[in-house]
């Protein structure tokens, strides 16, 4: 008898990724090799992920609100990042002593948007969800010696709008309507990110040439495509993120539109962006026990971006902590591998 007929997509979409040839697969063996296709893989990126900004407009920076807290100053921020598009921030700065100090771009993942990071709770139930997720770290950061700052992405914090039907991702509802205009959200979340680095720049405690980026989950997201495209990014945290998009996107369906390149499987995986943040050091979290990021296909991934770290000749300025945790910020490795590589 003939076999019966499927009409599943989700089998469609997994026979596509099984015959899908790259075109642009990570196979450097040497330096020369790894520049070559450094070259050609990013500019195949950039124009994957579509249009940024014509112009870097001024930032028309304002300061809302100043808060002393314990070991830091925490300041409410507003940046214009392209015209008539406003980013809310908190730029989080050591309270003893002028600097300068070196800064990290600390950028939050699902949930309530930069006042996760910096550890501002409003209720339990706020503190339960930071504390469960070490999801503090831009405090923790400052505490060490580091200025940070923390943007809210689009579709979160005090850029979260509400939509029609209760149960809609925002995440997904921004990544259709910015597509019919023919633009990407991560895109635009990437270039707030690199304002947000300018802006950095420009404040006389921080210095200017030691500035690293850290995220969990979406904010590792946009750590990802942000040091991959910006090399004033000097070192890299990427925590609970790093994959393959066969996981995390077609088996367990653990994926959003602001996350998503269109196009990039036919040219490489999750793990050839990442190739492009060497020679600079770059250190992965992956929790054992994250279920939406299993740790086979991050070791798989974090095995090609190895590849390229020894291509490019500097194979000790990539490290990974697999901690004994699920989808979490862990840091047991990170302040240590950020004071010896910024």
């Amino acid at each position: 008898m003939p076999a019966p007929l499927s009409f599943s997509a989700n089998e469609e979409l997994q026979a596509l990724y099984a015959a899908r040839q790259p075109q642009l697969p990570f196979r450097a063996r040497n330096k020369a090799e790894w520049l070559t296709w450094r070259a050609a893989f990013q500019a195949k990126l950039l124009e994957l992920m579509g249009s940024f900004p014509l112009q870097r407009c001024d930032l028309k920076p304002e300061v809302l609100g100043v808060d002393k807290c314990q070991g830091y100053v925490r300041e409410k921020i507003v940046l214009q990042t392209s015209p008539k598009v406003y980013v809310p921030a908190y730029l989080l700065r050591p309270d003893q002593g002028p600097g300068p100090w070196p800064a990290m771009l600390c950028l939050h993942g699902h949930g309530r948007g930069k006042e996760d990071v910096v550890g501002i709770a409003e209720s339990e139930e706020d503190k339960k969800h930071i504390a469960a997720l070490n999801y503090n770290y831009a405090e923790q950061f400052v505490r060490r010696a580091y200025v940070t700052i923390t943007p809210d992405a689009r579709g979160f914090g005090e850029r979260k709008e509400g939509y029609k039907f209760a149960n809609r991702d925002g995440c997904n509802v921004f990544f259709l309507k910015y597509m019919l205009l023919g633009l990407n959200p991560l895109t635009l979340n990437v270039w707030d990110v690199m304002r947000c680095l300018d802006y950095v720049q420009q404040r006389p405690e921080v210095q200017a040439h030691r500035i690293g980026c850290v995220g969990l989950s979406y904010g590792g997201t946009l750590t990802l495509y942000t040091a991959a495209l910006d090399e004033r990014i000097k070192v890299a945290i990427i925590s609970c993120y790093l994959s393959k998009f066969k996981a995390y996107a077609f088996d367990i369906d653990n994926t959003c539109g602001s996350q998503t390149v269109p196009g990039l499987l036919r040219y490489g995986e999750m793990a050839e962006v990442a190739c492009l943040i060497a020679p600079r050091p770059l250190l992965i979290e992956a929790g054992l026990k994250d279920e939406g990021f299993p740790i086979g296909a991050t070791r798989e991934a974090f095995a090609l971006v190895r590849s390229a770290y020894q291509a490019a000749g500097v194979p000790e300025r990539l490290a990974i902590d697999e901690f004994d945790g699920g989808h979490a910020f862990s840091g047991r490795l990170a302040f240590d591998f950020l004071a010896r590589c910024l």
